[in-house]
């Protein structure tokens, strides 16, 4: 070590270098931890640091490139000077080398590898932005060491058969499973009602129209072979906007019914209105295949200018009824007032804990409002469900246990279960039990 030089010089040089290395490790550790969907918005926001940070990160192989090429030349540098150091004042002594391995190692480990990089690891956005500043140019004044660095890693990656990331935006790419991550992890942020929203906006893929349609036996509808009087009865007090007309069976539907296209008729005198003046009102039947998700099937009905569907199986048996509201209530609640009937009344929970229900409604319903968890895998409604889990139909008054409730058959009608008694008891593991 020349004599001239003093040892606050090498001091100072040497705390530099520390200060360089510490750079490096905060910008890398920014760099890779910021939230990526953030910084594009910051970047749609229009803040220029965001958007040289978005360019650094664009090509991720050079920006590693040149902090790891800075960073381990700054740690290089430092050991190379205690150790010169160390040779200057004690000489080619073992243990004086030895000493000063320890020392610099541990004071590199500590102020310029762990501490800048949980710093960088705590607060990634406004350090990654920052630090864009001055990791640009030194990006381009460094580009020809960064260029033949990256001719040795290419090729090992491809020795290794490994593809090299150049563009470094995976992080923007989200499966439905991560968005849906996302948006759980962001309850403190996103309201409570919104967040279910768009939880049940992903839900639409995996749901079919099975699940929400209303089945055959509920289907409101116009039987043509009826009194036109009983029909006029029937519509000045359908709650529906549209109804099905067939033809004795509702399986033989021969078109919708808008009833605000029988308006201008009625105007005219409802005492002439005839059964062919309505079959010309009807509009040609939008037919659904079964299994349907309802996310495609939202996407039809705009695409078709449709707003009911009749779903139908394999064999063109008619299965049930789907409208655009039964789908829009699947993603924002209920939207429509109670309709008439024990099936679709309110359902709660009574003050003595038990409710009672109609066989046909819905298991997804129930689950809903009353916050318990039948399965849905199988059957879709509670009819359904018991005659699966009892196996026959039930002559007697009965009871089956469901994770949360008791389901107790009341009343048994036409090969099926009319009326249920459910009470709320804990949850309790293991399979279903009958008495």
């Amino acid at each position: 070590m020349p004599e001239h030089i003093p040892l606050w010089a090498h001091v100072l040089a040497l705390v530099s270098l520390l200060l360089v290395s510490a750079f490096f490790s905060i910008a890398e550790t920014a760099m890779m931890a910021i939230n990526r969907i953030r910084l594009q918005h910051l970047v749609h926001q229009g803040n220029v640091l965001a958007r040289h940070t978005q360019a650094l990160l664009g090509r991720t192989d050079r920006l590693l490139s040149v902090i790891l090429i800075g960073n381990n030349l700054a740690n290089t540098a430092a050991t190379t000077l205690v150790t010169a150091i160390a040779i200057y004042d004690f000489g080619l002594r073992e243990w004086a080398l030895g000493a000063a391995t320890v020392i610099i190692a541990f004071v590199i480990l500590v102020f310029s590898e762990i501490t800048p990089k949980i710093i960088g690891a705590t607060y990634p956005e406004p350090i990654a932005l920052a630090t864009s500043v001055v990791l640009r140019p030194i990006l381009q004044i460094a580009t020809p060491a960064v260029w033949f660095v990256n001719l040795f890693v290419q090729a090992i990656l491809r020795l290794l058969r490994i593809a090299g990331s150049a563009a470094g935006n995976g992080g923007l790419r989200l499966s439905p499973e991560e968005l849906r991550t996302v948006v759980l992890e962001g309850a403190s942020f996103i309201p409570h009602q919104h967040r279910s929203m768009l939880l049940n906006v992903f839900d639409l893929e995996s749901l079919t129209v099975d699940d929400i349609m209303t089945p055959r036996a509920n289907i409101d509808g116009l039987d043509l072979d009826r009194p036109v009087g009983e029909l006029l009865g029937q519509i000045k007090t359908s709650y529906h906007g549209e109804l099905p007309a067939y033809d004795g069976d509702i399986s033989r539907t021969q078109g919708i019914l808008n009833l605000r296209k029988l308006l201008p008729v009625l105007a005219t005198g409802a005492a002439s209105l005839t059964r062919d003046q309505l079959r010309d009102l009807l509009a040609e039947p939008y037919w659904i295949p079964t299994g349907t998700s309802l996310l495609q099937q939202l996407q039809m009905f705009q695409e078709n200018r449709q707003h009911l569907g009749l779903v139908v199986d394999e064999y063109g048996d008619l299965l049930g009824l789907v409208t655009v509201d039964d789908i829009v209530e699947e993603i924002i609640g209920e939207i429509a007032p109670p309709r008439p009937g024990l099936a679709a009344g309110p359902v709660r929970w009574s003050p003595s804990g038990d409710a009672m229900v109609d066989g046909s409604i819905s298991l997804r319903l129930l689950n809903r409002r009353l916050g318990i968890s039948l399965p849905l895998g199988g059957p879709k409604t509670l009819n359904g469900l018991l005659l699966e889990r009892l196996e026959q139909i039930p002559d007697a008054p009965c009871c089956v246990r469901f994770p949360g409730c008791v389901a107790e058959v009341l009343q048994t009608h036409d090969q099926a279960v009319r009326s249920v008694r459910l009470i709320r008891v804990p949850a309790m593991p293991g399979a279903t039990e009958k008495r």
